[in-house]
């Protein structure tokens, strides 16, 4: 028998063992050569908010793979978007006395007041046949393109209290506030509907039924917006005051108050006029709408496939500055 403790009670623990583990992770026990039964807490583990593959930045994916996993969590989760989109318009319906008759009243109401400021009081529509009409096309997909932007880039700020307690893909976020506008969009298709069926039925055509392959352009293009957006806002809060601003200003240069042949003319005078009006998509997206309302003819499809694609490509550049950013999310809010 070996000598006897001074402390009694038989072999005792090296004092270091009985403190803490082995590194590997191994309890103190009589198998692993510590010769008592020492006492040892189970393991605590905590989960980190950081997703695992961010954990380590030898294990960090790629650009194209982190573009995948965004589209593979986005999808994952469509029962999730679909809640998020569901609350969106319940709560929105549940703000006013009206609802979600406002989508109904508000584009009307709009095109009273761009048609009395700039048809009436500034003469400017003289030369275009049922004015009111004209703009009224206009008018329905950038209301929605408006709301989109502005509700998808404060997505994640507004989610402040969800986001720091529970861990999920925030990508559904913009995703969910990107989706929501598609029923509002819906719902101010009823207006067009009366407008062109009671006050303007000479420009009823079987081809606005291809609506929904303009809105779809525009649905992708609006989410690149709006996710880029919401990734930024969190931590420049700037972003969302100064978007309003900005996007009033593109609306005024858009051809929505006006038609293509002004912008020629003024394309004439001045070469950064012209430009500008190739640069942006909302010439072809507000001359496709036209095109289907309006002017009851097809669209050109050339310059949509265009706008598709650079679309479907900022949406990528979108997730992939979302994805990079996300793990801070909890951090800054």
């Amino acid at each position: 028998m070996g000598p006897e403790d001074p402390l009694g009670g038989g072999r005792r623990c090296d004092r270091l063992v009985r403190r803490t583990a082995r590194r590997d992770g191994t309890p103190c026990s009589r198998e692993a050569g510590a010769g008592c039964p020492c006492a040892t807490l189970p393991a605590v583990t905590a989960r980190s908010e950081v997703p695992a593959s961010f954990r380590s930045s030898s294990a960090r994916p790629g650009s194209i793979a982190l573009i995948r996993i965004g589209i593979r969590e986005t999808l994952s989760r469509r029962r999730l978007i679909a809640y998020l989109v569901r609350a969106d318009l319940k709560k929105s319906g549940a703000d006013t006395v009206l609802g979600n008759v406002w989508w109904i009243i508000d584009p009307l109401l709009q095109m009273l007041v761009y048609f009395v400021l700039v048809g009436v009081i500034l003469n400017r529509g003289a030369g275009t046949p049922d004015y009111p009409l004209f703009i009224f096309a206009a008018i329905l997909p950038w209301k929605w393109f408006e709301s989109t932007v502005r509700d998808g880039a404060s997505a994640v700020v507004r989610s402040e209290r969800l986001v720091k307690q529970i861990y999920f893909p925030k990508l559904v976020l913009p995703f969910a506030a990107t989706i929501s506008g598609v029923a509002h969009f819906a719902f101010g298709l009823i207006p067009l509907a009366l407008l062109i069926a009671f006050a303007y039925p000479e420009r009823a055509s079987p081809w606005i039924l291809l609506l929904p392959v303009v809105a779809f352009v525009q649905l992708v293009f609006s989410l690149a917006v709006a996710t880029g957006l919401a990734a930024v806002n969190v931590f420049y809060r700037d972003i969302g005051n100064l978007a309003h601003h900005l996007l009033r200003f593109w609306f005024y240069l858009s051809p929505a108050l006006y038609g293509l042949d002004e912008v020629a003319k003024l394309s004439e005078q001045h070469r950064i006029v012209a430009v500008w009006f190739t640069l942006n998509p909302w010439t072809y997206l507000l001359g496709a709408y036209r095109d289907l309302i309006y002017y009851g003819r097809p669209p050109e499809g050339g310059p949509l496939l265009v706008v598709l694609l650079l679309s479907i490509v900022l949406l990528a550049i979108a997730i992939l500055v979302f994805k990079r950013l996300e793990p801070s999310f909890a951090k800054v809010l």
